[in-house]
């Protein structure tokens, strides 16, 4: 894929997964095939977070590991509260849940032209410039 990318929670997760080998993979070689920068964002570290600690059963302390491995291997942003309001127009406008809306308000406001996401509608087109692509088709 050309051009900035953003990863949402759910590829990362299953690149840490034992759970699922062909989502595992499927991840790892769309990522591989991003030509130009891959962006996370904290709401996605967070949410990161606390699935590993939640649902893998982690130790909070074994979960900086983790982190600092995402940190390293992507670029990582921030959002405001402008973003957090242009979060809520994209939910009205597209009926996204909202914390799906913040990652693709993000995604938009960093200048991202692919979202890999499981979560949102495949080949969606978001404000004519954000594309969502499932890795898992």
């Amino acid at each position: 894929m050309n051009g900035k990318t953003f990863l949402d929670t759910n590829v990362l997760i299953y690149l840490y997964s034992k759970d699922e080998p062909q989502k595992k993979e499927a991840a790892a070689k769309t990522i591989e095939a991003c030509s130009g920068p891959v962006i996370i964002s904290t709401q996605v570290i967070n949410e990161f977070s606390n699935i590993l600690i939640r649902k893998f059963g982690l130790d909070a302390l074994d979960v900086l590991p983790a982190i600092e491995e995402l940190a390293a291997a992507f670029d990582v942003v921030t959002f405001d509260l402008g973003t957090q309001r242009e979060a809520l127009r994209l939910k009205a406008r597209y009926q996204f849940q909202y914390y799906d809306a913040l990652i693709v308000a993000t995604a938009l406001e960093n200048g991202c032209d692919t979202l890999l996401s499981e979560d949102m509608q495949h080949g969606q087109k978001v404000e004519k410039s954000l594309r969502i692509v499932s890795p898992f088709r």
